[in-house]
């Protein structure tokens, strides 16, 4: 093996050309007044001998590939190659199984006729001498080969073009690889983000100038990692400033709720007033609501509070309320248990409708006599039972129908509304008894006649245990077969509300003259309708009568006794009793 080469053949070895004999390459003997492709140093090839004449071939090109079969005959084509490029070293890099038919691979535009190959026996290396060449007779196949000159005279170079050499290119024409353009600036490790590349801005400052291709890439953008360290930073700050605000908000809130003071007004509230209407049945926190919502309590929880430290807190009732914006939740329960910041209609038991008309005006601030107009023109869409006013000669519709409580009537409400509520209230209650069995087990002819019995027992009795006995007097008096009145009920009560009154001292003159069938003198029977709203007491009274025989009553202190007989003799000594007591 020679100093350059695996054997003692013609083909030697450049370690530099890791593509010889590829005559794609530019593979070509320098020509005269040209810089060889490989490096300068022109390429010599042993003597060849001509084979093939047939094509037009004589150069001897086939003989040097003969030689190469002989030599090596179990690598067929094959070249072992070693290249450095810029001081990079590429190990053995090689082209296995590269054949080489002479039928197939042709050598364009290569005339190496005549070429001589010398090799310097004296170790070295291989003659720099250029030779002469000798062109090729045309290949009838060859694309260029009706060109005029063989290499070395002025022709058009087909290979001069950058794209007519496909990857890897030869040593001569391999340029440096451009720098790789990112959108962000990577970092000193092509991977780390500007924020934590921990720049020294310090180097900004230097007057050392850098050289080489890394400083020129960690010199450029340095001012776009200091704006994006900075936005970064911003953001991180903002980021956990955020969390660490929300997270103590939360936490404020969470143990204010659970452990804190409910919120509260401080004082007996501003001068503007505002009207609060509690419904029926509303609790604590019912109420609470209503006057935060009205911005009379600052919180439901202070008020709940207020109102179960006050002993009589729970007394507070359904019905309007006037009271102050911003009040302390204690100053609020306290109005609310004061009678006069109650802006409500209290219908007692017993009471007519003509007093709960005039109240109703007086509270809305409406002329004497508004609601009472209303009231007979809109009775019937104010909610009455079916059995209602079933008496041409009911003197008011609405009578026994406006049922005892308290009712929201503040300034700015509609009469009707008010109504309403007290009927809506009085068809409700009377619907709980199932008044039309009830009737017919007291032989009245309709449920309005038990409500009418309940009025007279409200008007005419004084306590509750007189309740029961004035029932039991009416439903005897009923009885047209009664041997004391025969039918006649004689209620002092029943003339007093034709006439609209209430006195006790009527003349048996004028009662006799007098035939409205209101007056319980003159007309058997019940009146046409209630005279007055009974309350609970007289409703269950009604329904419950006694059954021990009596048939007079007489109120012997003129106030507050009523005494009953059952006797008209019983009853005359009642009357004389009732005499000396008054001074009549």
């Amino acid at each position: 093996m020679t100093e350059y080469g695996r054997g003692e053949g013609s083909e030697p070895w450049h370690p530099e050309d890791p593509l010889y004999g590829d005559g794609g390459w530019e593979g070509q003997q320098a020509h005269a007044g040209q810089q060889s492709p490989y490096g300068g140093q022109p390429q010599h090839y042993p003597q060849q001998q001509p084979q093939y004449d047939n094509g037009g071939w004589g150069d001897g090109r086939q003989d040097a590939y003969g030689q190469a079969q002989q030599q090596y005959p179990q690598h067929d084509g094959q070249y072992d190659q070693q290249e450095q490029y810029n001081q990079q070293q590429y190990n053995q890099q090689q082209y296995n199984q590269q054949q080489y038919d002479q039928h197939q691979q042709q050598y364009d535009q290569q005339a190496y006729h005549g070429q001589q190959q010398s090799y310097d026996q004296n170790g070295n290396g291989w003659a720099t001498g250029t030779q002469a060449q000798v062109p090729y007779p045309a290949d009838p196949s060859d694309p260029y080969g009706q060109q005029a000159a063989a290499y070395g005279a002025e022709q058009q170079d087909h290979y001069g073009s950058p794209d007519a050499y496909p990857p890897p290119e030869p040593p001569s024409r391999r340029r440096a690889e451009p720098e790789p353009q990112v959108d962000w600036d990577p970092g000193p490790d092509q991977g780390e983000h500007a924020f934590f590349a921990g720049d020294d801005d310090s180097e900004d400052d230097s007057d050392d100038p850098k050289d080489g291709r890394g400083d020129r890439r960690g010199r450029s953008g340095k001012g776009g990692k200091k704006r994006k360290s900075g936005c970064a930073c911003l953001v991180v700050l903002l980021v956990f400033g955020g969390g660490t605000a929300g997270v103590g908000y939360f936490g404020y809130q969470f143990y204010q709720n659970r452990f804190g003071a409910a919120p509260d007004y401080a004082g007996d509230g501003t001068s503007e007033m505002v009207t609060v209407q509690v419904p029926k049945g509303a609790g604590g926190y019912a109420i609470g609501r209503l006057l935060k919502d009205a911005g009379v309590v600052k919180s439901v929880d202070a008020f709940v509070s207020a109102q179960e430290q006050n002993p009589k807190g729970k007394a507070i009732q359904a019905g309007a309320y006037l009271l102050k914006k911003e009040m302390s939740a204690e100053s609020a329960v306290v109005m609310m248990l004061d009678r006069k910041s109650q802006n409500n209609v209290l219908v007692a038991p017993g009471l007519r409708n003509l007093i709960v008309y005039k109240r109703i005006d007086e509270k809305l601030d409406l002329a004497s006599g508004t609601t009472k107009k209303i009231a007979e023109k809109k009775y019937k869409s104010l909610g009455l039972p079916s059995w209602a006013n079933d008496n041409e000669d009911i003197k008011d519709p609405l009578e026994g129908f406006l049922y005892p409580g308290t009712y929201p009537a503040a300034k700015g409400m509609k009469p009707e509304t008010v109504l309403k509520e007290m009927v809506t209230q009085a068809a409700e209650t009377y619907g709980k008894y199932d008044l039309e069995a009830k009737a017919k087990a007291l032989k009245l002819d309709s449920p309005l006649q038990v409500i009418t019995v309940a009025s007279l027992v409200e008007a005419e009795g004084k306590t509750e245990d007189d309740y029961r006995k004035m029932a039991e007097v009416v439903y005897n008096r009923l009885n047209l077969a009664n041997p004391e009145t025969y039918g006649l009920l004689q209620f002092d009560s029943t003339f007093n509300y034709l006439k609209n009154e209430s006195d006790i001292r009527i003349s048996e003159s004028e009662i006799k003259s007098n035939k409205d069938p209101y007056n319980t003198y003159t007309n058997k029977g019940l009146p046409p309708g209630p005279i007055d709203n009974p309350g609970d007491v007289a409703l269950k009274a009604a329904l419950d009568p006694t059954d021990d025989g009596w048939y007079y009553f007489v109120a012997t202190d003129g106030l507050k006794t009523t005494e009953f007989a059952k006797t008209h003799a019983e009853f005359l000594r009642l009357k004389d009793k009732f005499d000396a007591s008054t001074g009549s």
